[in-house]
């Protein structure tokens, strides 16, 4: 399953735009990947795991804004139809298992 972000925050003062910076690298640091400005998405293995996501974003959320959080399948993740502006795109669109292996 996927677990996907999306959030409307202020960027109108310093302080907005800081609290912006802050959350949007939270994400980052939690292994969300941007689909859009305002939009991430992480995988989750399971309901007990994008709980916890829940838990952590709900922690890290800034005062001011609005963010939602939304699960979804596999199956619902691969089924988005991706329409894009431009005719040279880096975009991967496939439903394949990512496998990442860490050197030691």
């Amino acid at each position: 399953m996927r677990t996907m972000v999306l959030f409307d925050l202020p960027t109108d003062t310093a302080e907005d735009k800081r609290n912006y910076a802050h959350f949007r690298k939270f994400l980052v640091r939690e292994g969300f990947l941007m689909l859009q400005y305002s939009v991430y998405a992480k995988l989750a293995v399971n309901k007990t795991v994008a709980t916890q996501i829940r838990q952590r974003i709900r922690k890290n959320k800034p005062l001011a804004g609005n963010v939602a959080i939304l699960d979804i399948t596999e199956k619902q993740f691969a089924g988005i139809e991706w329409i894009l502006g431009g005719k040279n795109s880096n975009l991967l669109d496939t439903v394949e298992k990512l496998t990442i292996f860490e050197e030691e």
